[in-house]
């Protein structure tokens, strides 16, 4: 039905999140109607992706340096963590303004995976919170079964470290992903958390 190459595009785009085929034909139709110039600069970009682009060093965010932004950015309050399960946590977070401390981001959730705990960034948090003037951690897993495993471990792994453990406020509808919930509900939990 469709050419070599333009089905092949097709298979890779429907093969993203929440991208079916059909969305994926449409993203490929439209690619094929730009001019060179702007394909070439979006081929470029997304080659350029795994070259240009890692983890901080520090919190796990995404960065195009040893460090993210947040990280080297001195106005920020130094002495509080928010921790959340993946970067597109800290971009809703950011949209909201109501927060200028750190972050540390896990990669994940706790999951029936027996080996999904050794995955998670928590051994870095403790060493971050060991060494630095930390005086809270903010716990910001998604309100789910596996948000809430993960927030409980995570505290658990901090307990003894003295400082202040809390957790978002229940604004956040359950079962929900922080990265869609609009900015009123979201600012209301981080100004709310207990």
């Amino acid at each position: 039905m469709y050419p070599k190459s333009f089905k092949k595009l097709i298979d890779h785009f429907s093969s993203l999140p929440s991208v079916g085929p059909k969305m994926a034909e449409r993203l490929v139709l439209y690619l094929f109607k730009q001019d060179k110039e702007k394909l070439m600069d979006f081929s470029e970009s997304l080659a350029n992706l795994k070259t240009n682009l890692r983890y901080c060093k520090k919190c796990f965010n995404i960065s195009e340096g040893d460090l993210c932004e947040i990280c080297r950015s001195g106005g920020r309050d130094q002495k509080t963590i928010l921790v959340v399960e993946e970067p597109l946590d800290i971009i809703a977070i950011e949209r909201v303004k109501k927060y200028d401390g750190l972050y540390h981001v896990l990669g994940g959730v706790i999951s029936p995976n027996p080996k999904s705990k050794n995955d998670l960034k928590i051994s870095e948090l403790e060493k971050r919170v060991k060494e630095g003037q930390i005086e809270e951690v903010i716990l910001a897993t998604d309100p789910t079964t596996e948000g809430d495993a993960t927030a409980l471990y995570a505290a658990r792994a901090l307990k003894d470290s003295g400082v202040k453990i809390t957790r978002l406020a229940r604004g956040l509808s359950t079962g929900g992903d922080i990265e869609y919930a609009d900015e009123i509900t979201l600012g209301s939990a981080i100004l709310n958390r207990k």
